[in-house]
């Protein structure tokens, strides 16, 4: 019975042993991410080899995993820039990402896990910064969200491309002027609104004065060309035609008003 506890001792920490070695050696990389394998006696990070998939894995205890979100994130920025003629201008913008998983073992090794915060960010930030000094605060605030949104993108790509990660999108989701500027550029547009209006109301008066003078000028033809058209002769026929035309009244009597060689008769029914 003496002899018990000496035996148990060593069996006790050998099973701790292994249960650090096991907990050590297992790896259980969930869904949506990826694992870095880092050889502490062999060459250190593994860069020519793809990462480490979903799922258990064994490695040797004295070796590390390290595990990173392969999935598209997201990321939020607030940043005060200035604009072209030196005002600031409140940005809040977004990002979607996510690191390049063929690249992974390269961008822990050069770039590590804290990569959003020394890569993407400052980069974002950077060309935030670029892009909205190009603009006035009026082309900020009415036309241009989605032109500084692009080019956002187009920059930051640009540099982060090349630094292991995939960017996918920039979401500029809102641009805050300083008040007074706010005020100073909401009046300015809406007396533009309103001249546009008055020259509106000015061209239609204009086109309907050009309508009546266009409709009186042809009226005015019409009567010209329809005078010069009546001679004598012509009228001496159509009266004529007339008086034919009241003589087949059956109740009518003659009634004849010469005037001169060319007079007309005039016939009047009275029954």
């Amino acid at each position: 019975m003496d002899k018990l506890p000496k035996i148990a001792l060593p069996v006790v920490f050998i099973l701790i042993a292994l249960v650090i070695l096991i907990s050590k050696s297992a790896v259980t990389i969930k869904s949506g991410e990826a694992g870095v394998l880092y050889k502490t006696f062999s060459g250190g990070v593994v860069t020519d080899k793809p990462p480490m998939g979903e799922g258990f894995h064994v490695v040797a205890p004295w070796n590390d995993v390290f595990i990173y979100e392969v999935r598209q994130q997201e990321v939020f920025e607030k940043m005060q820039v200035l604009s072209s003629n030196g005002l600031e201008i409140k940005l809040d913008a977004s990002a979607w990402f996510e690191p390049k998983r063929e690249f992974l073992g390269k961008l822990h090794q050069e770039k590590g896990t804290e990569y959003i915060q020394r890569v993407l960010l400052p980069t974002i930030r950077s060309a935030a910064r670029s892009v909205v000094g190009r603009y006035t605060p009026e082309q900020l605030y009415s036309s241009k969200r989605d032109a500084i949104q692009a080019e956002i993108y187009e920059e930051t790509k640009k540099i982060v491309d090349g630094q292991y990660i995939q960017l996918n999108e920039v979401l500029v989701r809102d641009v805050t002027l300083p008040a007074t500027i706010k005020e100073a550029i909401e009046r300015k547009l809406k007396q533009e609104q309103e001249s546009l209006e008055y020259e509106f109301r000015l061209v239609t008066a204009q086109k309907e004065a050009e309508k009546v003078t266009i409709e009186a000028q042809g009226k005015a033809d019409a009567n010209r060309i329809l005078s010069a058209s009546l001679t004598d002769k012509i009228l001496q026929d159509k009266g004529i035609d007339a008086t034919l035309e009241l003589a087949k009244s059956p109740n009518s009597k003659v009634i004849v008003v010469g005037g001169g060689d060319s007079g007309l008769p005039l016939i009047l029914g009275n029954n």
